[in-house]
């Protein structure tokens, strides 16, 4: 009886804690367990890695990307674009938003240095998105499955990405957020929410196409679901609101600069290294094409393998949205917006190694892997999570030499 009593204690004491702290234990030990593995990656570090011989954690929280935000945060934005030896335009700053750079500047003036001010906005922005993740799933898969979903995203294979100096932290937050507030129809605070992540990190155009689509399931369905003018106005307004911030930066870029194209060809430097193209512009959907082609051609398949292959990917994809029931279950709202961003992805981005990062916005559907599912299942999905994070920590910090080892 006693035996019984002491073994239930635990658990008695865990479910009277407010939901906010059990989230925050979750992701405090997610927290010390990923700190782990960039130490270890960092004793593994060879001299041919990006980041040299042992490397101490605050060289790798704030390597790569951040170092990008870094110099916004110091020197802002050029006024004139640099040039490659190709004679096109190299990479630079305007491809990086301001907001998470100049946020961790101004939590830095407080801690010492710009690093700790972006570690800690990305340490606090992941916690905050747990805790909205929770909110945003839990009335349509049950409070237990919604913490399983939040220990998944605090463990998943792109975890590292809430302890560096990168900006999807903070647009994870905001991003759920806007996806809480249109589930609860409270519109008015998107007003600030859409350009705070339209300057956080590029997306926002995504969620302008969310938007629209939500209006057009709102008003199929507006016999059994009532859309008063109001609602409709607000979702004209602000879908208007997201496109015009989707468009504002390369404005902005074009007046700094002077080059109405600066945006898109600074964009278009990063495709370059993979491409060697100096002279294609920007076609939307254009980068997967490219990069099929790529990818197949160096795994020795062939072009037509990648196209075949890009095919496969759309149609499996856009079945599993339609289709599969674990995902129905997550709501109209995950379900619209997995799907807008996706459909912004196939449009804009040429896929390498940082696709794994650019897909972390469609994570609420970490949901789908956990109802109705058994224990032994999610523990085996948390293992699985937690080698990717390892391998992906390990790849693109401790080795860091190749050319698909960036994060």
């Amino acid at each position: 009886m006693t035996t019984g009593v002491t073994a239930s204690a635990p658990i008695r004491v865990w479910t009277r804690l407010p939901v906010a702290a059990r989230i925050a234990v979750v992701y405090i030990a997610a927290r010390v367990v990923t700190t782990g593995f960039f130490a270890v990656a960092a004793a593994l570090s060879t001299p041919a890695s990006r980041y040299g011989v042992s490397p101490s954690l605050t060289d790798l929280a704030i390597g790569w990307d951040a170092q990008w935000y870094w110099l916004v945060a110091v020197s802002g934005y050029p006024s004139e674009l640099p040039l490659a030896a190709g004679g096109h335009v190299a990479e630079n700053a305007w491809a990086f938003m301001p907001l998470y750079a100049w946020l961790s500047a101004a939590v830095g003036t407080l801690m010492g240095s710009w690093g700790a001010g972006a570690v800690t906005v990305s340490l606090l922005s992941g916690y905050g998105a747990c805790v909205v993740l929770h909110g945003l799933l839990r009335e349509r898969i049950g409070a237990s499955a919604a913490m399983w979903a939040v220990v998944l995203f605090a463990c998943g294979p792109l975890a590292a990405l809430f302890q560096v100096g990168y900006a999807e932290a903070l647009f994870l937050l905001l991003l759920f957020v806007a996806l809480r507030c249109v589930q609860r129809r409270r519109w008015g605070w998107l007003y600030l929410l859409v350009p705070a992540m339209g300057f956080t990190r590029p997306g926002i155009l995504a969620f302008a196409l969310f938007l629209g689509l939500y209006g057009i399931h709102r008003f199929l369905r507006r016999r059994g679901d009532a859309l008063p003018v109001r609602e409709r106005v607000h979702i004209v307004a602000l879908g208007a609101l997201a496109t015009l911030v989707g468009f504002s930066w390369q404005v902005v870029a074009g007046i700094v600069t002077g080059d109405p194209g600066a945006y898109l060809a600074t964009e278009l430097a990063w495709r370059r290294s993979w491409t060697g193209d100096s002279e294609g512009g920007f076609i939307p959907g254009d980068g997967w094409v490219q990069a099929a082609g790529f990818w197949f051609t160096q795994w020795g398949l062939g072009a037509w393998a990648g196209s075949a292959a890009l095919v496969l990917l759309i149609v499996g994809i856009a079945c599993a949205l339609i289709f599969v029931p674990q995902v129905k279950m997550l709501g109209v709202e995950v379900r619209l917006w997995s799907a807008s961003y996706l459909v912004y992805l196939l449009l804009v981005f040429f896929p390498q190694s940082s696709v794994f990062r650019l897909l972390v916005p469609v994570s609420p559907l970490w949901g789908a892997l956990v109802v109705p599912r058994s224990r032994a299942w999610r523990a085996g999905v948390l293992a699985l999570s937690l080698l990717g994070q390892w391998w992906w920590i390990y790849n693109m910090y401790g080795l860091g030499n190749a050319y698909w080892q960036i994060p």
